[in-house]
């Protein structure tokens, strides 16, 4: 064993102190909108909440009626726009703080998000951290106005492979680490969907910056 050290740390709930992918749906869509999509997605979301379905399921249902066939260059605008304007306000400095105390200590620092990763990317750039997280799903389309592209990708609104949501999060880092090599792994959560990615540290921090 190396003298190698992770961190492996939630974001929604954990860095932030809100929900990031109900923040940006409310930025990009509005506060009327938000609220009205919600009320029509409500069914999915008490099934899931009854574990009728799960949770990627749910997630798919909202993420369809808000972002389906949403031009993909338009929600990489959206997503920095939201990364520059809205999410520094939402960022626990508590959380800031120890990310750079781990950092010169030699620790390697990685985010591990449920959340899709185009707008958590541009933060964890900047703190030097890496990322793993959801992706949204896109295809190709065939526009039919004159003055479009003839082929444009857009959003399906489904996510791509697996929500990297509870196990799916240790699958994802085993995935891209090997973790026998760290003689040091501290894990970072703030729900029950983050047991599993806790259970994998040497040392384990739970909702440690509220």
């Amino acid at each position: 064993m190396s003298s190698a050290r992770i961190a492996f740390f939630d974001f929604d709930g954990t860095i932030t102190d809100r929900d990031s992918l109900l923040e940006f749906i409310k930025y990009s869509k509005g506060s009327g909108r938000y609220w009205l999509g919600f009320a029509w997605s409500s069914p999915w979301i008490i099934a899931w909440k009854a574990g009728l379905i799960s949770n990627q399921q749910a997630k798919e249902r909202v993420l369809r009626h808000f972002f389906r066939r949403l031009p993909v260059p338009d929600f990489k605008t959206l997503c920095l726009d939201f990364a520059q304007r809205r999410l520094p306000g939402m960022i626990r400095p508590k959380a800031v703080g120890e990310i750079r105390k781990l950092q010169q200590e030699g620790f390697s620092v990685v985010i591990v998000s449920a959340s899709p990763g185009d707008w958590i990317e541009p933060w964890a750039t900047a703190a030097g951290a890496g990322l793993i997280a959801s992706r949204l799903g896109t295809m190709e389309v065939t526009s039919r106005r004159k003055s479009a592209a003839p082929t444009a990708a857009v959003l399906t609104g489904r996510i791509s492979g697996k929500n990297c949501h509870g196990e799916e999060k240790v699958r994802r880092i085993r995935a891209e680490y090997r973790l026998e090599d760290y003689e040091a792994i501290y894990a970072y959560g703030d729900s029950r969907a983050d047991l599993p990615m806790l259970a994998l540290g040497t040392r384990t921090f739970y909702k440690p910056f509220r």
